[in-house]
């Protein structure tokens, strides 16, 4: 029956529930006779204008304040809040016609007691439609799941009327730490003291917990999340504040809770005028703009208002993505920043240069490198083309046209390095610390930001993990004891602009990245923030078993963000400033030319040989790289 009037055409629909609010309209006119008058209500004479008054005044009221686009299954407290404004806008009109007109036969107090009647009749049909209108979407599915909502702040309560509609959990209660809260109920759902959660977990079957709490700082949800870890549930959450400005929470909202939730810290704020100085109304062009670090790169620039923004990428399909979202972004925020898509290679050098030339960007990111290490390792020439001399090429493009400013980004690996993705990230600084120290005052002015992972970037180990768990595993992990620094890729894209705003020339930027993180225990805390167990020794009946594969070609143990050991703090509190040895300018081109040879003839002993000269502390592995 439900599903067949859901199957009604809209404009039917409005048709039927008019036409019960008439009724009711009626309805309620005859209950306040009869309670006012004692006496089951016979109308007759002036009595019949108030019947008729009724729906001639409540139905434009209705429609005027749009209780009749409402989709009744889904009704909550903002349209029950509605409701009760139209019933007082005609309560308020008819008490006034009543007053005026003193009908023989009809009590003033009629003007008061009718509306009164109208509402809970109003009111009422609304809820039982939508409990009974409900069931339609709880019909064939099955439950998900126990729930127990972690804040009972407006969030949860939101969260918890959706999951009363869609029927996919069923609702065990509220966990808060306000102790005003705890041992009350909201709606009929009992709130819980956080140290109560495991006893209330295993006494009522909890199979899942959402942390509802969006306006919590990183450290607060840390500390939750790490209370939680050794329950047997699966943890997720709901997106920030941002996300929910619009009110609505349904539980299409819920994510998977990442290790971005525990590796992440409370992000610095950024400063605003290192942000927008060499940004706002400029023409900056960010190379390898498809890529993970530079998509996140001009996604931040692009809300400072250059006048351009210039999207060079070899790969046709992301640069195109990049493009449609950049260009949806902009008009969402009202930016009117040309947004140019550029299709090229930095390792053509008439491209970069026509380009340069046309746009005459004012500064340049270029993020534009091959980082994935084991494929580097096995194609060693295409990594020093793309990284060592299209930096090289993007340099002298922009020194060419008088950029401003250049900034490369560059990686962790480029320290003490042994794998040629490193080594060939440690080039491309040295290039431009050559290329600062030769250069005048008035030239472009050369600075380098190293920094480790990035969280959800297109080579992170989070994304790998998140995949071999919704294939039930196993995790690999290539050494029990492989540490590595993380950052979100949002913070790293935002330090990189305001570190690229400091630069004077060949400037070694390094940031903040906090406590290296051990791979095994990350892969150990994705397993139990899903609810499931490690399958190992101790524990032979887990669910998810974590297996170690041995280190790949060029892999290291440990990372390292300084050659040295005298980094200099900087404006910014995350920003530090590494002072490191390079080659001058004659020094390093001989050696260039020597490497492009070696690359051209695929000679992977002599480009080795080349890197090792140059890069400090490079020790390549042994391994067979052969040529495919």
């Amino acid at each position: 029956m439900q599903s067949k009037l859901l199957g009604w055409p809209r404009p039917v629909k409005r048709i039927v529930v008019v036409g019960l609010d008439v009724v009711l309209a009626l309805l309620a006119t005859w209950i306040a006779f009869t309670l006012r008058l004692d006496v089951l209500h016979q109308p007759s004479g002036p009595q019949w204008w108030v019947y008729l008054l009724s729906p001639v005044l409540a139905v434009p009221i209705f429609i005027r304040l749009g209780l009749y686009r409402a989709i009744f299954r889904y009704t909550g407290q903002a349209a029950l809040t509605a409701t009760a404004k139209a019933v007082a806008i005609y309560g308020g009109l008819l008490l006034g016609i009543l007053l005026l007109q003193r009908w023989p036969g009809v009590p003033r107090s009629l003007g008061v007691l009718q509306p009164l009647i109208f509402l809970l009749l109003v009111g009422a049909s609304r809820a039982m439609a939508r409990f009974w209108l409900a069931g339609v979407n709880h019909a064939g599915h099955q439950v998900e799941g126990r729930l127990l909502i972690f804040g009972a702040g407006t969030a949860g309560v939101q969260t918890a009327s959706a999951l009363g509609i869609s029927g996919q959990f069923v609702l065990i209660g509220f966990v808060d730490d306000d102790v005003a809260k705890v041992g009350r109920s909201i709606n009929g759902v009992r709130v819980y003291a956080s140290e109560e959660v495991p006893n209330v977990v295993v006494r009522q079957g909890v199979t899942d917990i959402l942390l509802a709490m969006p306006s919590a700082t990183r450290e607060r949800r840390n500390k939750i999340i790490d209370s939680l870890r050794h329950v047997p549930v699966h943890i997720r959450t709901l997106p920030g504040l941002a996300d929910l400005a619009s009110g609505r929470v349904t539980v299409q909202d819920f994510k998977e809770l990442d290790i971005e939730d525990l590796l992440g810290r409370d992000p610095v704020p950024p400063d605003s005028e290192l942000l927008a100085r060499n940004l706002a109304g400029k023409v900056v062009l960010v190379s390898g703009a498809g890529g993970s670090i530079g998509s996140e790169l001009c996604r931040q620039i692009l809300t400072q208002r250059p006048r351009q923004l210039l999207l060079l990428d070899h790969n046709e399909f992301g640069l195109y993505s990049i493009h449609q979202e950049l260009e949806a972004l902009a008009i969402a925020k009202g930016i009117i920043s040309k947004l140019v898509p550029l299709l090229g290679s930095v390792a053509n050098m008439q491209r970069l240069q026509d380009i340069c030339r046309a746009h005459h960007p004012d500064m340049v990111f270029h993020a534009a490198a091959y980082k994935h290490v084991p494929l580097v390792e096995s194609n060693p020439a295409e990594g020093i083309f793309n990284n060592v001399f299209g930096t090289l090429n993007m340099a002298q493009a922009a020194l060419g046209s008088g950029v401003a400013r250049f900034v490369l980004v560059s990686t962790d690996k480029a320290v003490r390095p042994t794998n040629v993705m490193g080594a060939s990230k440690r080039m491309a600084e040295l290039i431009l610390q050559a290329l600062a120290a030769q250069a005048g005052e008035q030239s472009t002015r050369f600075g380098m930001v190293r920094f480790g992972n990035v969280l959800g970037s297109s080579g992170s180990v989070v994304p790998l993990f998140r995949r071999q768990l919704s294939h039930g595993g196993p995790l690999t992990v290539t050494h029990a004891d492989v540490t590595r620094y993380f950052m979100t890729i949002s913070e790293a894209a935002e330090l990189v602009l305001q570190a690229g705003a400091m630069a004077m020339g060949g400037d070694v930027f390094v940031l903040d990245m906090g406590q290296p993180v051990k791979i095994m225990d990350m892969a150990r805390r994705m397993v139990e923030l899903s609810g499931m167990s490690v399958r190992d020794e101790a524990n032979p009946e887990g669910e998810i078993e974590i297996k170690v594969t041995g280190l790949r070609p060029g892999e290291k143990l440990y990372e390292e963000l300084l050659i040295g050991d005298n980094p200099t703090p900087t404006a910014h509190p995350r920003i530090m400033k590494a002072h490191e040895d390079f080659l001058s300018w004659p020094e390093l081109d001989a050696q260039l030319q020597v490497l492009h040879c070696a690359a051209e003839q695929q000679d992977v002993g002599a480009m080795k040989a080349v890197l090792q000269a140059c890069v400090h502390g490079y020790a390549p592995q042994t391994i067979d790289n052969t040529v495919p």
